[in-house]
């Protein structure tokens, strides 16, 4: 493929819900230009853009595409993204290297909570948009009926579109058109007719600015309406070089702003990583400004790395077509960039720049996983490290407190791809495995004990006696000491500290880690031969252990914090099932565009699966993020529980 100006370039993801037929429309695109001589189908695993082995067997997209379609002297570079709310990162990151969006809506479904995802993603993003009502050659299919929903929920932005324009365009196109300019208005208002070009200008105009929003109708399955799409695309989308400012950050950490163009010092901006099992990693860059050639060195602002390029190449789906150089606002490919990850700025090192990072939700839904075979434990972690660079918005942590690997995502959909990458592409097989909580003992009474340690069987022998007294202390662990009158030489009181700490570790009720705990050494003994350091560690962990259970233990868990969004009509059943899981409503927020934010606080062990729980009472139009708050003491009927439990375990 040869190399486009930056005039001639367009950048548009495709986004809607799963199925919509954003992965049709371009195998009809594919087929309309040549590219291909058959439409390919997604039920069987033969299109372009959803190539990956685990797409053609689940039968839908879980990766970001990228499709460069060329049409009548322009390239449109198409950024296919998964239609599912588990791959949201892949649509914010698509939308980032975009400079407007295509939203696809099922004839037959009408608005779905893709749908509304996707709009949702555009107004963050503030890109023009064009709504595409396809399979119109459905029964069902009633244009105005779906347009009116289309317009109740997203506003009267909403325009009907037909392509090429008819001569006399209708009323509310006119109005439309009229607001984009004070002299149109006045032209409108006074009845006079709008040129071609006026029309043409008006409309580049308010679709840039998001005030007016195209709504047509296809039948991509059957090559309906694909031409006049990319006409409309081609004629109506802003090219890179409207696109307003990039923002980011010099090297001293200052704000500062591109605008795409062409003569200037080279930047790019990373979206999208394929680790190819033959090629390698694959980084997939959008030129803000300059040009980019083979053999380029770029430094890695993030790294601080200077990365040579080696050969250039658009992706479409898995082909590679090579090319020279690529111009400000075209996207390309490099292989094997060393340091190179998703969300990285490369650049000249003479103008130096790191735009914003790419926006990630926070993981909401999180699952345990160990290896099936224990000795596969390092590869598993070595082949997570290698699926984050594709899709850093899940997320692998290891908690040192219940010794378990903890996946963090958006929801099972996509925490199921990412164990069956592992076993695919590293042969490692994982399971999941009940999900610890972090417990935590305390005490809430005082207690004044001894612990002696004596050993004497010939030979050296052991000797280590303290007096401690125990309480609770708004630190994580309080020690003092206010011994007299030697009772033990001052060179033991470390020993002692260090048997304390230890002991921490793990709790008499539950063999959970104590907090809060204020230890006083007050008195002891000492002998002049047999007694050592280890001795009085001993002694220590010994009135640790009797000190605890003297002074009214007790079970702690961690409480966290909750922001969930909802629509106004689930309000109810959200706020019941909230209470049901123990928590607590602080409060709510209205969210501009409808719906409400509430507040609230709940036990981790209540809300391990409300990611899941929350779509079901939804319909997947909920969501939530969530962090850590502070511990609670456990009710104690159900702190019984846990103890039991765990004493079954020891002794099992």
């Amino acid at each position: 493929m040869k190399g486009y100006t930056s005039d001639t370039i367009r950048n548009v993801a495709l986004v809607g819900h799963g199925g919509c037929g954003k992965t049709t429309f371009l195998e009809s695109a594919l087929l309309a230009t040549g590219v291909i001589n058959r439409l390919g189908r997604v039920e069987d695993g033969n299109t372009v853009s959803d190539y990956d082995k685990m797409e053609i067997e689940k039968g839908y997209s879980i990766n970001t595409s990228v499709v460069p379609i060329e049409w009548k002297d322009s390239k449109i570079n198409f950024i296919d993204t998964p239609g599912y709310f588990d791959f949201i990162g892949e649509v914010n990151a698509a939308l980032r290297a975009a400079e407007a969006a295509v939203i696809l809506v099922d004839a037959g479904a009408g608005i779905q909570v893709g749908t509304e995802q996707a709009w949702k993603a555009c107004e963050r993003y503030k890109k023009p948009r064009f709504i595409v009502i396809n399979k119109r050659d459905k029964d069902e299919f009633d244009f105005y009926k779906t347009f009116d929903e289309l317009k109740a929920k997203f506003g009267d932005t909403l325009i009907p579109f037909s392509w090429p324009l008819s001569a006399e365009i209708d009323e509310g196109l006119k109005e439309a058109i009229a607001m984009t300019d004070d002299a149109l208005m006045d032209k409108y208002f006074n009845g006079d007719e709008f040129t071609d070009d006026e029309i043409r200008k008006g409309l580049r105009h308010g679709i840039a600015d998001g005030v007016i929003v195209p709504v047509c109708s296809s039948a991509f399955s059957l090559g309906h309406g694909i031409e006049g799409l990319l006409d409309l695309l081609i004629t109506y989308v802003p090219t890179p070089l409207e696109h307003g400012p990039y923002y980011g950050f010099n090297d001293q950490n200052e704000h500062i702003e591109r605008v795409s163009v062409v003569d200037a010092p080279m930047s790019a901006f990373v979206f999208k990583t394929i680790v190819d099992p033959f090629v390698g990693k694959i980084s997939i860059m959008k030129v803000i400004t300059g040009k980019i050639n083979s053999g380029t060195e770029v430094l890695n602002e993030r790294t601080g790395k200077v990365e040579k390029l080696g050969k250039l190449f658009f992706l479409r789906g898995k082909n590679q077509l090579e090319l020279n150089y690529a111009e400000a606002g075209d996207i390309v490919a490099v292989a094997k960039l060393q340091y190179t990850l998703s969300g990285d700025t490369l650049c000249d090192k003479s103008d130096v720049i790191r735009y914003l990072p790419l926006d990630y939700p926070e993981p909401s839904y999180f699952i345990a996983i160990e290896a099936v075979d224990k000795g596969d434990e390092e590869k598993m972690g070595t082949g997570l490290n290698k699926l984050r660079e594709e899709d850093p918005s899940f997320m692998v942590t290891r908690n040192n407190e219940t010794h378990q690997t903890l996946l963090g995502g958006q929801g099972e959909i996509q925490l199921g791809i990412i164990i069956a990458k592992l076993k695919d592409r590293f042969g490692v097989s994982v399971k999941t495995v009940p999900q610890k909580i972090a417990y935590r003992e305390t005490i809430k009474g005082q207690s004044d004990v001894q612990g002696k340690h004596k050993k004497q069987s010939g030979g050296a022998g052991q000797y280590g006696d303290v007096h401690i007294r125990f309480s609770p202390s708004d630190q994580e662990f309080e020690f003092s000491e206010q011994l007299f009158g030697g009772s033990i030489p001052k060179n033991y009181v470390p020993a002692v500290e260090k048997g304390l700490i230890e002991s921490l570790q793990k709790g008499p009720l539950a063999g959970c880690k104590v907090v809060n705990v204020k230890a006083v050494l007050y008195d002891g003994s000492y002998h002049d031969v047999d007694s050592n350091e280890i001795s009085f560690k001993i002694a220590a962990a010994l009135a640790f252990k009797k000190g605890i259970v003297e002074a009214k233990p007790c079970l702690l868990e961690p409480v966290m914090h909750l922001e969930i969004t909802v629509p106004d009509d689930y309000m109810g059943d959200v706020m019941g099932d909230m209470n049901k899981r123990r928590g607590k409503i602080l409060g709510m927020e209205p969210i501009q565009g409808g719906g409400q934010k509430l507040l609230a606080e709940a036990p981790q062990a209540e809300v391990f699966d409300y990611s899941v729980s929350l779509r079901a009472m939804t319909q997947a139009r909920g969501s939530f993020t969530q962090r850590f708050e502070r511990y609670e003491e456990v009710p104690a009927h159900l702190a019984e529980k846990i103890i039991a439990k765990h004493k079954a375990e020891m002794e099992a």
